[in-house]
């Protein structure tokens, strides 16, 4: 974070000093919520959680360094006590991020958000300093504490806006007002919660409201490809940039195929000329986010060579998220349990196959969440989706919601020990370290609540410690 005074920093966010011997003592670390991250300088913010409170550690995180805590109530030690340490920390958030010459960018969207985001870490941070938002952080804690993050230094700030609900992502945009804004999709992500694609498209679009009219450097970046999406163009005053396969798209994707591993590979369109990419990430799901990073990219002044060039050597930054393990007999773990939507699941599934070409393939899935009155339908059609791909084996992981999975493959053909329901992790884990041969290629997936990224962990350290024998 940029250095503060305790005593700027009270007035910023209204709040009243207590135990603090001399205010103008400055913050001079970043602000954390997690008394282990805390370091020389540190402002610590103390949240009162479901099973822990932050002020119980206020004196441990003093003596670790921290300069002074954010309270909702005095804790004797160095303290700035405000009504409500959320919304104080917003505040300050828009006060550090208007003091800053930086250029925001944010983007929301059902699916990809995260891979997305990285995407574009890595592109913009070629040309200038970037920070952005790590993991998936994208809420009204994890957002302000990103954006305080950044310091004079920073050239851009990109902020992944996460949103459950109307009104989340406009708050969100108040915090740290964006001059780009990108929406990628619109999806059954949540579905449950909004009651509707139109209401998830109405919570999505708030972002391109927030932006800046095209006379003042506002951008709206959206998927031509989503049709809910290209009409946000008509609720914002910037300038709309187009993005997806579509022939349309003021940044295209062309020739898109996978490699024998299943890495896509196209020729990236821009206003400003043509590249090719093949990029190091798995699944064809990866054009969509990479053209979004790339219309970004662009629009801050990046040259279609430059573009291709970083999107072909960039990673995953986040774990679980097509994660992909080589164990030393050959089998492949993909590990995307970080998440799963129907859109996802389907991306997921299509990679496994093109992976998998001439070798045996596994798909050990559990539940899609917060689908509502959708759920059944697509839990069955993602098994039956399954069948279709020609994945050799089904493992749906879990209750009901799994066993929907595991009838949607029965009744499109997936019969004897082609798909399998089991009742947990474990069962899974058990099933597969006596099944596995070496060649094969696993995918796990699932809603985070699942935990299916235990089967991942245990089916590599299985490799690790040769527990499977090759047959």
């Amino acid at each position: 974070m940029i250095a503060l005074s305790l005593a700027e920093i009270a007035a910023v966010v209204g709040g009243q000093t207590h135990d603090i011997p001399d205010p103008s003592v400055q913050v001079t670390g970043p602000v954390v919520r997690d008394s282990r991250e805390v370091v020389p300088g540190s402002l610590f913010a103390a949240f009162v959680g479901e099973r822990v409170d932050g002020h119980d550690y206020a004196r441990q995180v003093v003596e670790a360094g921290a300069v002074a805590v954010l309270a909702a109530r005095p804790v004797g030690v160095p303290a700035i006590v405000v009504d409500d340490v959320q919304t104080a920390l917003g505040a300050l958030a828009r006060h550090v991020v208007g003091r800053l010459g930086t250029t925001l960018v944010a983007l929301t969207g059902s699916a990809g958000k995260t891979s997305t985001k990285d995407l574009i870490a890595q592109v913009l941070g070629r040309k200038a300093p970037t920070v952005f938002t790590p993991g998936s952080l994208n809420n009204e804690i994890g957002l302000p504490l990103t954006a305080l993050s950044a310091t004079e230094e920073t050239r851009f700030l990109v902020l992944e806006m996460g949103a459950r609900g109307i009104g989340h992502i406009r708050y969100l945009t108040g915090l740290t007002p964006p001059r780009i804004g990108l929406v990628l999709n619109v999806g059954s992500a949540h579905i449950g919660e909004f009651g509707g694609r139109e209401q998830i498209a109405q919570a999505k679009g708030e972002l391109v409201e927030a932006l800046p009219p095209a006379s003042e450097g506002g951008a709206a970046i959206l998927n031509a490809d989503d049709p809910l999406v290209k009409a946000m163009a008509s609720r914002t005053k910037a300038k709309v940039v187009l993005f997806g396969e579509s022939a349309e798209a003021d940044v295209r994707a062309e020739n898109v195929r996978l490699t024998d591993s299943g890495q896509p590979s196209f020729r990236l369109h821009t206003p400003s000329g043509a590249s090719d990419v093949t990029m190091r990430l798995y699944g064809e799901h990866h054009v969509s986010n990479a053209l979004a990073a790339a219309a970004v990219a662009h629009e801050l002044g990046m040259s279609a060579e430059e573009i291709a060039l970083a999107l072909s050597e960039a990673g995953s930054l986040s774990r679980w998220r097509m994660e992909v393990t080589e164990r030393p007999d050959g089998v492949t773990i993909v590990n995307d349990a970080y998440n799963a939507n129907p859109e996802s699941m389907r991306a997921a599934l299509r990679a496994l196959a093109a992976m998998g070409k001439g070798r045996r393939t596994w798909a050990v899935l559990g539940k899609m969440a917060e689908l509502g009155d959708e759920a059944l339908a697509e839990h069955d059609a993602v098994g039956r989706l399954a069948v279709r791909l020609n994945v050799s084996k089904l493992v749906a992981v879990g209750g009901i919601e799994a066993s929907w999975l595991q009838l949607g493959a029965y009744n499109e053909g997936s019969w004897g020990e082609e798909s399998v329901h089991v009742s947990d992790a474990q069962a899974a884990i058990d099933l597969l370290r006596s099944e596995l041969r070496p060649g094969d290629v696993v995918l796990v997936k699932a809603s985070r609540s699942v935990g299916l990224e235990s089967v991942a962990q245990a089916l590599a350290e299985a490799g690790a410690e040769g527990e499977v024998a090759a047959r």
